[in-house]
């Protein structure tokens, strides 16, 4: 996701929260006012429309936002489901998996700016041309900038890390300014890596790993305003998709900022394929904005999780 302007981030307290129903993970509250399922256990396909309408409205959201295999999408689609993106082999390289969204608030539905999320998409497929183009030449790509390095981020390094979320974004979906909940993101499967420049923070992203599907969303990209120009997410996220490719697993996407021209064109001239818009979906950056979806195959195998020697 692209960095904002702001100097300041919301509280760890006004985040919406994640809950399990069952063995499926949900994501639920009053800042993104939606209900977002993250993550649906299969035994629970035929429950789980029922219990995500009845939270909606209970709580008075104005959208639910369901991730789910391509082959449950049918039974969402005849609850008034409508898939708005697509990732080939999300589900082990096989399975697509298909975004979908159900509204309470017909406003939600359309982007305020349609005009400008048509520009930036046009923009990025064209420096994305550009960088196949070139490919063969001698350019070797954004390359780090002297006195700097890459490196995995942990414990030891949350407190720099939050204070470097809440200098970029103005607010966020997940509590990423608190230091306690990206020390408890480091202890599941999520990994944070960053670029020092002169010993000091400058940028940073992370890859939420799903073991069950062989896929990590890449994610959680800020810069700060003193670094920008310098490409660094584009090669953090160079850096973390062959981490990913090392570990052997089969795909990679990102739900990015639509109208946000760098992170688009960082994921297209990646290699990254458009997958659809979603409308009105995450509250970042001080509002709430439609959000892109690009992907990455990897490998067409079946995952076995870390079956290769990670390089960290």
């Amino acid at each position: 996701m692209s960095p904002s302007t702001a100097t300041g981030g919301i509280s760890s307290s006004s985040a919406d929260k994640l809950e399990r129903f069952g063995a499926s993970l949900i994501q639920h509250g009053p800042l993104n006012a939606r209900a977002y399922l993250m993550h649906l256990a299969p035994p629970e396909e035929p429950t789980i429309v029922p219990t995500l309408e009845k939270l909606a409205r209970t709580h008075g959201y104005t959208k639910i936002f369901a991730k789910v295999p391509e082959g449950a999408a049918a039974r969402f689609t005849k609850a008034g489901y409508a898939a708005e993106a697509v990732v080939p082999g999300l589900y082990n390289g096989h399975e697509a998996g298909v975004f979908m969204g159900r509204y309470f608030a017909d406003w939600r539905r359309h982007p305020a700016n349609p005009h400008e999320l048509r520009d930036v998409l046009s923009v990025a497929r064209r420096k994305a041309a550009q960088a196949k183009a070139t490919a063969s030449s001698p350019n070797p790509g954004p390359l780090l900038p002297q006195d700097s390095r890459i490196t995995p981020l942990g414990p030891d390094q949350a407190e720099d890390m939050a204070e470097v979320y809440r200098v970029v974004f103005d607010s966020y979906p997940f509590p990423i300014f608190d230091p306690s909940y990206l020390r408890s993101s480091m202890t599941g499967n999520t990994r944070f890596y960053g670029v020092l420049i002169r010993d000091r923070l400058a940028a940073l992203a992370s890859a939420e790993m799903d073991p069950e599907t062989g896929s990590a969303e890449m994610t959680d990209f800020a810069t700060l305003p003193e670094f920008r120009g310098r490409k660094l997410a584009g090669i953090l996220l160079a850096h973390m998709t062959e981490r990913m490719r090392d570990l052997g697993l089969s795909t990679l996407y990102t739900i990015a900022r639509a109208e946000s021209y760098a992170m688009n064109v960082t994921f297209a001239r990646a290699g990254y394929v458009f997958g659809g818009t979603l409308p009105n979906n995450t509250h970042i950056g001080g509002g709430l904005e439609s959000m892109n979806v690009w992907h990455l195959a990897l490998r067409d195998a079946p995952f076995h999780p870390f079956t290769r020697n990670p390089k960290t």
